[in-house]
């Protein structure tokens, strides 16, 4: 069986791609590398380097024919959303077309698509669910759920299967310090440097984060089950970020102090995710703890050095 994954060669997308090959997966990167490195790429991955709004897409698509696609080329953050949203519904919105009409094209049996809990906005209950009212906050958000909506539709028009993963803030090895979720490597990054890391408002603000190689499981899961839908990727754990701040700390045997400033434009203050329905209907559910996740994403960031 063959993939095409977008994106291949960033941070989330990388692991995907190891872990496919490993299942013995045919693999074809597309990445423009803008966000994503050279050295993330699998050597049994096949590579194109590439923009998901070139027109020429199709014809990679043609010659590869692939039986999936995991679209996960994007543009990742919600500051950059706030003050370019041209740039970013171009890229999350025009891309994904792109893929999908190369898709439909080719016949693609089912695309694995990423959304965002910022489609949420400021929850009005916790924990999220599946089902929980939309109230984006940014025009990242916007884009990432206007996806949704073009996944049901060529579904319902050309038949093709897709699974939703909305996920929780990913963290892991080869995270950089941009786009969601990007704290914990700031964190670990400045620390292991001695260094005093900025913290946007108060810090109590809650966030759920998933460790990398658990969302490739669901990731892979998703990939060979017959379902459809949308589906939460999360741990059901609330920690602050004065919390992770302080784990990070100790793990380091550390004690540097942080500066605290404005809040950014467009973050959610409180968020985090049941995933009872992807258990529930292929077995998922997190196995790495946070200390855990840490640990290896620490060792990761010392190994840089």
């Amino acid at each position: 069986m063959k993939v095409i994954i977008t994106g291949g060669a960033g941070f989330i997308s990388s692991h995907v791609v190891d872990l496919l090959i490993d299942n013995n997966y045919e693999v074809c990167i597309i990445d423009n590398l803008t966000h994503g490195s050279i050295n993330n790429i699998n050597k049994k991955a096949k590579f194109y380097e590439m923009d998901i709004r070139d027109t020429k897409l199709i014809e990679v698509f043609e010659i590869e024919k692939p039986d999936y696609v995991i679209h996960n080329a994007a543009q990742i953050s919600v500051p950059a959303s706030v003050d370019d949203p041209m740039n970013d519904a171009s890229i999350n919105i025009l891309g994904t077309v792109n893929v999908l009409e190369a898709s439909r094209k080719v016949n693609v049996k089912k695309v694995i698509y990423p959304a965002s809990a910022a489609i949420f906005g400021e929850p009005s209950y916790l924990p999220i669910d599946e089902e929980h009212p939309l109230e984006m906050l940014s025009g990242y958000g916007v884009t990432k759920h206007t996806v949704e909506h073009y996944l049901k539709v060529y579904k319902s028009l050309y038949n093709i299967d897709y699974v939703v993963l909305r996920c929780a803030n990913i963290y892991g090895p080869r995270q950089d310090s941009s786009g969601e979720g990007g704290v914990i490597a700031i964190f670990c990054e400045k620390l292991l440097m001695d260094q005093t890391p900025y913290i946007y408002g108060d810090g109590e603000q809650i966030r759920d984060f998933v460790y990398v190689k658990d969302v490739a499981k669901a990731y892979l899961m998703a990939l060979q089950s017959d379902i459809n839908g949308i589906y939460n990727v999360s741990t059901n754990i609330k920690i602050t970020i004065n919390e992770l701040f302080k784990v990070i700390n100790e793990l380091l045997n550390k004690n540097i102090s942080c500066i605290y400033t404005d809040e950014r434009k467009g973050d959610i203050r409180d968020s985090y995710m049941t995933y009872d329905k992807i258990k529930g209907e292929i077995g998922w559910e997190p196995e790495t703890s946070i200390t855990d996740g840490l640990k290896e994403t620490l060792n990761y960031y010392r190994d840089l050095k």
